[in-house]
């Protein structure tokens, strides 16, 4: 349920970005009646926001023609940052997108003149290198919930959806939110199972905090390294143990946390990791710059030649340089 101050908010939006709009279009879209909606008008009349009414069919309300909010007072420096990182997070995934094209918007239409064409000059120019990923963005309401549990450290009900798609009711406390890939997980003790698990938050459809305290996390906790082991431990089909010949601490600036887990080995680094092709282990343990011996599958030895193979095939029929 929506405050009354956030209601306010919408409604004036509602006002600002058409030239009339009528109760009912305001009762509908805020999810209110009538009386609310005129509660509401005189509210910002009381402020000093020119509501106008007009009566009879075709009527509605309009702001007063030519008025404007005063433009909000951004550096250069300032209203750069906001437009980045409203676009890296549409970009990103990190939150639904129609969420970013209206924070946009809403800053568009109070920036002054000068600056809001220079706003959407580099908006226009601004291109990134990296693919986007394929994001799941959950509901704002949702994660805004999430951080307030972890923050007055409540339990939280939520219902959630699977992967294979069974739907259940869990009760957790909640430790963490971290973003990967454009997914959010969080980081929970699961009270029905009674252990630590990672879960995705848009598969979340419904959730609650509860007055009951959250049990404390373990001593040390890091919801990152948690999101990422289990991550590095998604059961794909194919299991994969490599000993590398490289020092854990190199091994870890070049394997991804989410990718695999690292454990010493002597002078070496033992990788243990699952994947659902091992064509595309052996490109990567390929990349990784060093020596190293499989351990397991058999299966990856073969996908190794091939791609050995396939790399000295490609070499001899590469066509020489232009003369």
């Amino acid at each position: 349920m929506t405050t009354p101050t956030s209601r306010l908010l919408e409604m004036l939006e509602l006002l600002q970005t058409r030239p009339l709009v009528t109760g009912r279009e305001i009762a509908d879209e805020l999810d209110v009646d009538g009386r609310t909606v005129r509660r509401d008008v005189a509210a910002l009349q009381r402020l000093g926001i020119p509501v106008e009414g007009e009566r009879g069919v075709g009527g509605g309300y309009r702001l007063r023609p030519g008025f404007r909010l005063p433009p909000l007072m951004l550096s250069d420096d300032e209203a750069t940052a906001i437009v980045l990182g409203l676009t890296a997070a549409r970009r990103l995934g990190l939150g639904e997108a129609s969420g970013a094209e209206g924070a946009l918007s809403k800053i568009h239409r109070v920036l002054p003149d000068v600056l809001r064409r220079r706003v959407e000059a580099l908006e226009a120019a601004l291109v990134f290198t990296a693919r986007a990923p394929r994001a799941a963005p959950p509901a704002g309401e949702t994660t805004l919930l999430l951080a307030d549990a972890i923050r007055r450290r409540r339990r939280v009900r939520v219902e959630y959806r699977s992967f294979a798609g069974e739907e259940t009711e869990r009760d957790l406390s909640a430790y963490g939110l971290v973003v990967h890939a454009g997914r959010w997980y969080l980081a929970a003790h699961d009270h029905v199972r009674e252990a630590l698990r990672t879960f995705r938050v848009d598969r979340i459809r419904a959730a609650r905090i509860d007055d009951e305290a959250a049990v404390p996390p373990p001593d040390g906790f890091d919801a990152l390294a948690h999101v990422s082991r289990s991550l590095a431990r998604v059961p794909w089909p194919w299991e994969i143990e490599v000993l590398l010949e490289l020092p854990i601490e190199d091994a870890r600036r070049r394997v991804p946390q989410t990718l695999a887990e690292l454990a010493e080995a002597d002078d070496a680094t033992l990788l243990r990791m699952r994947a659902s092709s091992l064509d595309w282990a052996a490109s990567f343990l390929a990349g990784l710059g060093c020596a190293f011996h499989v351990r397991k599958p058999d299966e990856l030895r073969v996908s190794m030649r091939v791609l050995a193979q396939n790399l000295a095939n490609w070499s001899r029929s590469a066509p020489g340089p232009v003369r």
